[in-house]
């Protein structure tokens, strides 16, 4: 039976928190995004999570490979999430429904009874200009809506959420959850110290996927002229 979470308690500036190691995903604030947990410490991570105030920090893990990462095969970077909704399935693991709330910086890892805990700082964006980051992040927003016409694995719908929201931030990082990049892409992008600097860097991300994505419409439109012209003759 599902476990559904109303509290919407405001991460503290510092504090401790149970860990939660993401492998291949990336979590953004504001980011709503199912997870299915079964490794005992991640399990226990999202115990100790449901019996405090439902946070939890959110990190991604260097090498998806390693099935018991310690601090070092974890990034120091993540995201204080919370726990929105919990599915026990019948063969031990959990479906977890999380929202990234706030980028955050691991100042210390202690293994605690069997789940990974951080000590933890929140990460406040260098100042920007309004203006300025509303006219970058209006460009992110072309470009993407550019990359949604030419990639089909995104739907429609993603551009009619976007335009809804008028904060600058939440529209980049949804943007940034939407795009299919590497862990280590997505992490530089959390990493990043300002916003400003956040709609650069995927503001050249969309320019280089749109590019490939045009290349590879002329190639399957020559190769397509070239099969007609042949069926032809």
């Amino acid at each position: 039976m599902a476990e559904r979470i109303s509290q919407r308690e405001a991460p503290q500036s510092t504090g401790t928190l149970p860990v939660l190691a993401l492998r291949d995903v990336v979590v953004f604030p504001h980011m709503v995004v199912p997870l299915f947990v079964g490794r005992p410490k991640s399990v226990e991570a999202l115990e100790r999570a449901m019996s405090g105030d439902r946070m939890l920090l959110l990190v991604a893990q260097k090498d998806p490979n390693v099935d018991d990462p310690g601090a070092e095969e974890l990034y120091t970077i993540g995201t204080v999430g919370t726990l929105l909704q919990l599915l026990r399935l019948p063969d031990g693991t959990i479906k977890a429904l999380v929202e990234g709330r706030a980028r955050a910086r691991i100042r210390g890892l202690v293994d605690e009874g069997g789940c990974l805990v951080a000590h933890y700082e929140l990460l406040f964006d260098e100042p920007s200009s309004p203006a300025k980051l509303e006219a970058m992040a209006r460009a992110v927003f072309k470009r993407f809506e550019e990359y949604v016409k030419l990639n089909k694995k995104i739907p429609p719908e993603a551009l009619e959420s976007l335009q809804a929201l008028d904060d600058p931030e939440k529209l980049v990082d949804t943007v940034a959850s939407h795009l299919s990049m590497p862990v280590a892409e997505k992490q530089k992008l959390l990493e990043a110290p300002s916003l400003s600097k956040r709609i650069e860097l995927l503001y050249e991300h969309l320019e280089r996927e749109i590019e490939l994505l045009q290349i590879d419409q002329r190639i399957r439109a020559r190769v397509k002229q070239q099969m007609e012209k042949s069926q032809r003759e």
